[in-house]
């Protein structure tokens, strides 16, 4: 069994606590950082809006730069990574 390491992620003004991979830290954190720094660069865009906006138009980017990779998609690893952080922000937001 891998060993997961705790670790605080910010994701739209909200702090959750996630359970990954020693080796996917990395990867998460860059990700993460991809995630916030879009959802700045639609608030300057697109003033007004609330935040549900901006995590729906960066979901939508995201999904749609995924399509247009020449390779077809992401790696497995990261498929697996984003799963569990979804099921993790799904507790966190089941216990809010």
């Amino acid at each position: 069994m891998e060993e997961l390491i705790t670790i605080n992620i910010l994701i739209a003004d909200r702090t959750y606590r996630v359970k990954v991979a020693i080796k996917d830290e990395e990867v998460v954190r860059k990700t993460l950082k991809m995630i916030n720094d879009k959802i700045l660069e639609f608030k300057t865009q697109f003033a007004g809006k609330d935040m549900q906006d901006y995590l729906a138009m960066v979901i939508l980017w995201y999904a749609t730069q995924n399509q247009a990779s020449p390779d077809g998609g992401v790696s497995d690893t990261i498929l697996d990574t984003l799963g569990k952080m979804e099921l993790q922000l799904d507790k966190a937001l089941e216990n809010n």
